[in-house]
């Protein structure tokens, strides 16, 4: 049997019914519901069979909220969606998207277009790609990471080191970018997956999975007179410290808890290089407050500085992130598992041990 492309459009009483063959043989049905909104039946008043072809545009259009966010999403140029956006028109016979302060917003027939082909769209999708299995041996493919750059020092080279064994033909590269390029990124597929502390990407397109929860240490050189194995509150205050200051969304958490409790530091040094902080701690009597595995780590580097716990636990979810579009994709189902299983195997993940918290008053 011959299967082609076709699409044909069916009216039934107050419902179109648009059908998809696709090569597979198999036939979707999108079922578009023309009843008004108080539930009684309208005729179909659609003069020509809409191009199905249209149909991601309409869903990145409702997803986006705007034509340029939509023309990038769908790798198209903005004139060419908006023409796509009138032909979309003039077959449902609606405006579909209407402008509005921020940007467009959908008629109600666009969330019933949308709510009737997204479903089907995915499922074609995951046909398509059915049977597509990914070889780690063979592929030649780079695989790129988003990580902060504090992440790619504590947590990189063990990710690293897995990947080089399991896909060893694959080149690896780390990307640090804002939130809205992340996005993007991860939406085109140019960034593979984003690991660490991401909380702007807490988006409906966006899947997470918890890999671990992590905190804060202190880093102080070795002999300091204040060190102990958990700092009291009073000790804290009275050190001098370091700040690292540029865009660490981690960093972020600590400084939020810090001004919620209104405690007052005396700040000696502000720095955006995290690389720094251990060159000058083993120098100076400053302390540095930074995530658990790097402290660790720059100790476990050098006996000249030393690690000590902070007089209270803030703790922070590290997750991986992905779009919804790779959800079923058996490359990107490959590496989720994999990164899942670095973070799962090493001990810097554990919760920082030592006495209970405690804050003095």
């Amino acid at each position: 049997m011959r299967h082609t492309a076709a699409s044909t459009a069916r009216c039934r009483t107050g419902r179109a019914a648009v059908c998809w063959q696709v090569c597979s043989g198999r036939i979707f049905d999108i079922t578009i519901d023309t009843t008004s909104p108080t539930g009684d039946p309208r005729p179909l008043t659609t003069k020509k069979t809409p191009d199905l072809n249209l149909l991601p545009i309409a869903v990145a259009l409702y997803d986006q909220l705007s034509v340029s966010r939509a023309a990038r999403q769908l790798g198209m140029s903005q004139p060419a969606v908006s023409k796509a956006l009138r032909r979309l028109r003039d077959a449902f016979e609606d405006p579909l998207f209407v402008r509005s302060s921020r940007g467009i917003v959908p008629t109600p027939r666009a969330h019933t277009i949308v709510a009737a082909a997204r479903v089907h769209l995915e499922q074609l999708q995951e046909e398509l790609v059915r049977g597509e299995g990914f070889d780690p041996d063979a592929s030649t493919r780079p695989i790129t990471l988003a990580v902060s750059d504090v992440a790619e020092m504590a947590f990189f080279p063990a990710i690293l080191q897995h990947l080089r064994i399991q896909a060893p033909r694959c080149p690896v590269s780390t990307v640090s970018v804002p939130d809205e390029q992340l996005a993007r990124g991860l939406e085109s597929g140019d960034i593979d997956l984003a690991a660490g502390y991401f909380p702007a990407l807490a988006l409906r397109n966006f899947r997470q999975r918890r890999l671990s929860r992590h905190g804060f240490a202190c880093l102080m050189r070795a002999g300091h007179p204040l060190w102990k194995p958990r700092l009291t509150v009073s000790a804290f205050l009275a050190a001098e410290h370091i700040v690292v200051h540029r865009g660490s969304r981690s960093q972020e958490v600590l400084e939020r808890f810090i001004e919620r409790r209104k405690m007052r530091r005396k700040i000696a040094v502000y720095t955006p290089h995290v690389l720094s902080v251990p060159f000058m701690v083993m120098e100076s009597s400053f302390v540095a407050t930074l995530p658990f595995a790097v402290v660790t780590r720059f100790a476990a580097i050098t006996s000249r500085v030393v690690a000590a716990l902070p007089p209270f636990d803030i703790q922070y979810d590290l997750k991986l992130h992905w779009h919804r579009r790779f959800d079923k994709e058996p490359r990107s189902l490959w590496l989720r598992e994999q990164l899942a299983s670095v973070f799962k195997d090493h001990r810097w993940l554990a919760p920082p041990t030592g006495p209970a918290p405690f804050l003095e008053s």
